[in-house]
């Protein structure tokens, strides 16, 4: 396993003193994070999709082998709700294209209140371009039914496997590659992770991905700089199979 860890997100201004030295312009930041962490979840292009500029000069003030998911645009996930993809898919490969070999994945978060749709999945997945890598992320329990997993299976799609508050979906492998996203748990200690809870994480990618297959590991509990710590512990577990 390859495994390729970051954050979701990177321009938190709580994270100064964390992950920011105090003097450190905001518009370094980006090269900041990208000397602590491989890899990059941004949920921005969730809420609204930037310009090709934007999302050029993201690949320019990176690292060549820097790894990058991009949260795919509401408009597809919840406006549309999987319904007629193709011109909502096309939109965001057309923005998403000055990333080239840095696009890593694609994540498609589903609604909460979305119950299972296996067509529109289907429909989803065939509408993004060959070579593609797209996670699901789906949060109703209905998904986890067979008609799903065997669609992920046939378009090489990873199941997000998620660990939030609330109901945990099945750790189903689905392709030759993985997406995890770790949310922090609520309660005594949160939102950070005990190290054996990271331990137990890696433990079941290690099962799951045996091989050399590369896994994208994102932390989204950023308040009080959770993630950051938390992606640090995780990466450093002693495992050589770790990226930095």
């Amino acid at each position: 396993m390859r495994l390729a860890v970051g954050t979701c997100g990177w321009q938190y201004g709580h994270w100064r003193g964390v992950l920011y030295p105090p003097g450190l312009p905001q518009s370094r930041w980006l090269e900041r994070y990208s000397e602590m962490f491989g890899a990059l979840e941004v949920d921005a292009t969730f809420y609204r999709l930037p310009s090709t500029e934007v999302v050029a000069g993201w690949a320019r003030r990176t690292p060549a082998d820097m790894r990058i998911a991009l949260k795919a645009s509401r408009y597809l996930t919840h406006i549309r709700r999987l319904r007629s993809p193709e011109e909502p898919v096309a939109r965001m490969m057309r923005v998403f294209a000055p990333l080239g070999p840095k696009l890593a994945a694609v994540l498609v978060q589903l609604p909460p209140d979305l119950t299972v749709d296996v067509p529109g999945l289907e429909a989803t997945l065939r509408a993004f371009p060959p070579g593609v890598h797209v996670a699901v992320e789906p949060r109703h329990e209905s998904w986890w039914i067979d008609d799903v997993r065997s669609t992920l299976e046939r378009h090489g799609a990873a199941l997000c496997l998620a660990d939030r508050d609330g109901p945990l979906g099945p750790t189903w492998r689905t392709a030759s590659w993985g997406y995890v996203r770790l949310h922090g748990r609520s309660g005594p200690g949160g939102p950070g992770y005990a190290d054996r809870d990271l331990r137990r994480w890696a433990g079941c990618l290690e099962r799951l991905f045996p091989g050399d297959e590369e896994v994208l590991a994102f932390f989204n509990n950023d308040p009080a700089g959770c993630a950051v710590r938390d992606a640090l512990t995780f990466r450093g577990l002693g495992a050589s199979s770790i990226a930095p």
